[in-house]
């Protein structure tokens, strides 16, 4: 495999991802790479994460909520289906037009189909995989892809071009459910690099937990962290509230760099 730049984080709501996400955007920015953080949650919350002033959050509107943009690039308003719009949109000045830069970090919301569920054929879901297949095949930026658990915007076109899909697990038999379901998911459509990063670890006893548990290989741990807690509490950005998360991120960091070698 060559240099690591496409990263998939998914996980159960709650679970911790969106910190891993914010963590490891921040550290391959610090190595001086170009690093897009794509929030491709509907919970969203990674731009606080990262720690995004509010000022320059709230410039950055989620692609699905465009309707005069979806409208300009498919043919079609949002929400409508069953008629004729553009099904490989134009969307590689999007990233630019569309996102905030902030500390080497471009910042970009998908935002949420609303309606029609999994599999909608739809203007704005057409729009999204569009720009997600953009980003994963043609450009060359370290990409991390903060998820829900599934893998909505990911198809079979472009699962190769996932270097490595994180699943962030807790102590708990319902986080390993979901890390199976994403396991499954992601090998329906072609990903077989799925890892598990164990989050909220109080102590041993978590670790053998999720490693006796996970039903993939397991890469490092974040700890139960006070720090996070307070960060989230203040809105302040995780990679500068928490320093022992960021030193446990930076070996999960290295810990994937690792495999990239093999």
């Amino acid at each position: 495999m060559a240099k690591l730049s496409k990263l998939a984080i998914s996980g159960k709501g709650g679970v911790g991802k969106t910190t891993l996400a914010a963590l490891l955007a921040h550290i391959y920015a610090e190595q001086g790479r170009k690093v897009i953080a794509i929030d491709a949650d509907p919970a969203g919350g990674l731009a606080e994460a990262l720690g995004l002033p509010p000022e320059v959050t709230a410039q950055v509107t989620p692609i699905a909520e465009m309707g005069d943009l979806i409208y300009e690039r498919t043919g079609a308003r949002p929400g409508t289906a069953g008629g004729f719009f553009t099904l490989n949109p134009r969307v590689d000045d999007i990233p630019e037009r569309f996102s905030a830069l902030h500390r080497g970090i471009r910042f970009l919301r998908l935002g949420t189909v609303r309606g029609g569920g999994a599999g909608c054929i739809c203007p704005e879901s057409a729009l999204l995989k569009a720009l997600v297949t953009h980003l994963l095949l043609y450009r060359d930026e370290m990409l991390i892809l903060d998820m829900e658990a599934g893998v909505e915007h990911l198809g079979r076109a472009t699962a190769q071009a996932v270097d490595a899909f994180l699943v962030v697990v807790e102590p708990g038999q319902r986080s390993m459910s979901t890390a199976e379901r994403v396991r499954q998911l992601a090998a329906e459509i072609g990903i077989t690099r799925v890892y598990a990063v164990g989050n909220k670890v109080r102590d041993a006893s978590d670790r053998l937990f999720i490693q006796a548990h996970s039903p993939v290989p397991v890469l490092g741990h974040l700890s139960a962290n006070p720090e996070l807690t307070e960060a989230d509490l203040h809105g302040q950005g995780v990679f500068d509230a928490a320093p022992r998360a960021v030193a446990e991120a930076r070996a999960i960091a290295e810990a994937l760099e690792r495999l990239a070698e093999v």
